[in-house]
């Protein structure tokens, strides 16, 4: 928590926080015209914030992309204030490029990126992932999810939401998915997305890695950030856990 509040207090890295929350994924060479500062200065406040896991990164090639990572400040804000009144997102520092090297879409940068540290086993956390009746209790919005072979078909009381294409498998470490929304009529255009599992003594690592979102849907990022937040309280406490949009 020291690392946090150490972190944040500095404008610099109040501005670099967001940039990022305005685009994610954004390189060095990216934010270095945003300040006025040179190139070292930034990479210093960037590494700070990597510290404090406020950001979270992905190599692809030559460069080092950067992804604005909140849940550490979901886990300040929830020492004193009710849970469900926040935005659950992801923690964690997760780099599984040399596990995943050759599986994963290692030469792509994801438009999005989020991370979440779970003290559960891989087992528990794969089953979690792909059983359909287990997804029913932290979905934020499917009441009732099916799946047919490797298609994933998730349901709410207006109909279907959205239908998710597993295209490849590695157990227990690696999910890449087609994702193809519906909730705004049935010609939404499609985009995909990985899940990244490592396991880490007592906890797990989970990654989702999300590619190709058209424009207009980057409200999939709040989607994510709700059922991530549902799936580590369900698997930390055995408790169905939907954080819902309120109202």
């Amino acid at each position: 928590m020291d690392a946090i509040f150490k972190a944040l207090n500095d404008a610099a890295r109040r501005e670099i926080l967001d940039s990022l929350r305005k685009r994610d994924g954004q390189t060095l060479s990216d934010l270095e015209p945003q300040f006025d500062m040179t190139r070292f200065g930034v990479m210093k406040h960037l590494a700070v914030l990597e510290e404090a896991k406020l950001i979270t990164t992905k190599k692809v090639g030559r460069f080092k992309h950067h992804y604005l990572n909140a849940l550490p400040l979901q886990e300040v804000i929830d020492r004193w204030i009710e849970p469900l009144l926040a935005k659950p997102v992801a923690q964690g520092i997760l780099d599984l490029k040399q596990q995943l090297e050759g599986a994963a879409k290692m030469t792509d940068k994801p438009d999005f990126r989020m991370e979440t540290y779970i003290r559960c086993t891989q087992d528990a956390l794969w089953d979690a992932l792909t059983d359909p009746e287990k997804q029913a209790h932290y979905h934020f919005m499917a009441d009732r999810i099916t799946r047919e072979g490797n298609t994933v078909t998730y349901h709410t009381p207006a109909g279907v939401m959205l239908i998710c294409t597993e295209t490849h498998q590695e157990p227990k470490t690696l999910i890449s998915s087609t994702f193809e929304p519906k909730w705004e009529g049935p010609d939404m255009a499609k985009s995909r997305y990985d899940y990244l599992i490592a396991p880490q003594g007592d906890f797990c690592m989970l990654a989702v890695e999300h590619y190709d979102i058209p424009e207009g849907q980057q409200g999939v990022a709040e989607g994510w950030s709700r059922m991530f937040a549902g799936l580590k309280t369900f698997l930390e406490t055995g408790q169905p856990a939907k954080f819902g949009y309120g109202g």
